[in-house]
């Protein structure tokens, strides 16, 4: 079994995708979306779904709803801004 000291770090890394992605977006403007922004913000999923397996492996509950949660939060917010950049664009 791996250390519990780290076993969050996956959930950060996700958070911070969804930052960075979040960041893309408002230097174009928050309101109008990127989906260059989205996809980053969604690329975030991938270490949340790593720290579910984590999770699952260490048999704690902590870690797995914090990945959870950062892999809702990094599709959600993918997904609103890929969809307000392509209706930015469309418009």
């Amino acid at each position: 079994m791996a250390d519990g000291s780290d076993s969050k770090l996956p959930a950060l890394i996700a958070f911070g995708f969804v930052v960075l992605g979040l960041v893309i977006a408002a230097a174009h403007g928050l309101v109008h979306g990127s989906v260059g922004g989205g996809v980053i913000a969604a690329a975030g999923a991938l270490p949340g779904l790593f720290g579910m397996f984590k999770g699952i492996q260490q048999d704690t509950q902590g870690t797995l709803a914090v990945s959870v949660l950062a892999v809702l939060v990094s599709l959600a917010a993918g997904a609103v801004l890929i969809v307000l950049g392509v209706i930015h664009w469309a418009t």
